[in-house]
C-alpha cells in the first residue's frame, strides 16, 4: 500500500495570502496566525505575499487571479462573515465558500479557506487566538500541508 502525505515544512513555499478588511479586528489577528505559523516552519518572509480586500466577497476573486499566475503554491483566504439580523450573513457565507472550492478545483493549486463564519462576535473573537486557538494559524498548516503532497502527487 502507496500512502501520500504532504510535509509539514514551508521551506521554499510561495504563499499568497489575502485577507477581508471587514472585521479587521478579527482577520488581522487571523493574518498574523498565519504569518507565525508559516515563519515557525520555515517560510521566508520574501516569499509571503498579502493582498487586502474589502469584505469576504470579494476573496474568490483574487483568490483565482492568484492562482491564475503560478507564481504561488497555495493561497490563503482570511474572513471573518458575522451573522447580524438579515440574510446578508447566509448569502456571504454561501458564495464565499463556494468560490473559494470552485478556484481550487479550477485552478489545482491549494485554496485555503480561513474565512471565520459565526454566530457572534465573540465566536469570531475565540477562534482568532483565544479559547478556540487561532484559525489562520490553523488555515497556514493545512496550506502547508496541501501544498507539499501537491508536489508530491505532481
Amino acid at each position: 500500500m502507496k500512502v501520500y502525505e504532504g510535509k509539514l515544512t514551508a521551506e521554499g513555499l510561495k504563499v499568497g495570502i489575502i485577507v477581508s478588511r471587514f472585521n479587521e479586528f478579527i482577520t488581522s489577528k487571523l493574518l498574523s496566525g498565519s504569518i507565525d505559523c508559516l515563519k515557525r516552519h520555515g517560510a521566508k518572509e520574501d516569499n509571503i505575499e498579502i493582498c487586502w480586500v474589502p469584505g469576504a466577497f470579494e476573496i474568490p476573486v483574487v483568490a483565482k487571479k492568484m492562482a491564475s499566475k503560478g507564481k504561488y503554491d497555495t493561497v490563503i483566504c482570511l474572513g471573518a462573515v458575522i451573522r447580524g439580523a438579515t440574510p446578508h450573513f447566509d448569502y456571504v457565507s454561501s458564495e464565499v465558500s463556494k468560490g473559494v472550492a470552485n478556484v481550487a478545483l479550477d485552478k489545482e493549486v491549494p485554496i485555503i479557506f480561513g474565512v471565520l463564519t459565526t454566530d457572534t462576535i465573540e465566536q469570531a473573537i475565540e477562534r482568532a487566538g483565544t479559547k478556540a486557538g487561532n484559525k489562520g494559524y490553523d488555515a497556514a498548516m493545512s496550506a502547508i500541508e496541501m501544498s507539499n503532497l501537491i508536489k508530491v502527487l505532481d
